[in-house]
């Protein structure tokens, strides 16, 4: 074999990695993109038959949970779960912070809030079992819904990064507690981190972790926000 020849297959080796990694990102975007044509178009024909269409499923709440399910939620390759961070935020969400907390006004009865101390991650007592009640009252939902958030304390990366961590423990709880093979295909994850759609006061009387005292908006947004959701995708 001349060395043109042994020259030009090894170009071509080394550039079949790149070339399949750029095919499958396009790919994926292209699928994104389908998907949400088809939820537009046909609604009742892309999410599973048992999913209902319950009356807060509006038309943006559809748009913003087809976007978390198939870029923020769903199992990567290994078992680790994905997410969104706060810089894919308002791109998923395509809408205001406060567009996208009053999505979830008429879910106050189904959706919890778990509350995290200052700084931390993990999960107390308190937590689990609030996570415990709300993930077993499914009631035949067909998605589940975390978005991870954390107040302004420290810097904006320190709270991206303990978003992200909130909603990995309550990914992590979930596995552990609940026998569920189709779990990593039902969770969506979301962590904003203080950058994107704080919650105020109005969230404080719904169910949350905390305790009454523990509702400012430094707590309220130190936490995870959870809730079956129930729509036609």
């Amino acid at each position: 074999m001349s060395l043109g020849v042994r020259l030009g297959l090894d170009a071509a080796c080394l550039a079949l990695p790149t070339t399949l990694t750029a095919t499958w990102i396009g790919d994926s975007a292209e699928r994104l993109e389908q998907a949400e044509r088809d939820g537009e178009e046909q609604p009742s024909q892309v999410a599973v038959a048992a999913a209902a269409n319950e009356e807060y499923c509006t038309g943006d709440l559809k748009k913003v949970l087809r976007r978390v399910l198939l870029s923020c939620g769903l199992a990567a390759e290994g078992g680790a779960a994905r997410g969104c961070q706060p810089v894919d935020a308002a791109a998923v969400a395509t809408m205001t912070g406060s567009d996208f907390n009053a999505l979830f006004l008429p879910l106050s009865h189904r959706a919890s809030i778990i509350q995290f101390d200052k700084n931390k991650a993990e999960l107390d007592e308190h937590d689990l079992g609030l996570l415990d009640e709300t993930f077993a009252d499914q009631r035949g939902a067909s998605w589940f819904l975390v978005v991870s958030r954390s107040s302004p304390e420290g810097s904006t990366e320190h709270n991206r990064e303990l978003s992200q961590h909130r909603a990995e423990s309550v990914m992590s709880h979930l596995r552990e507690r609940f026998d569920d093979p189709a779990l990593d295909k039902e969770v969506g994850l979301l962590w904003l981190g203080e950058e994107f759609a704080q919650l105020d006061e109005t969230f404080c009387d719904w169910r949350r972790s905390g305790a009454d005292d523990q509702c400012q908006p430094e707590h309220i947004n130190r936490s995870a926000f959870v809730a079956w959701i129930d729509c036609r995708l």
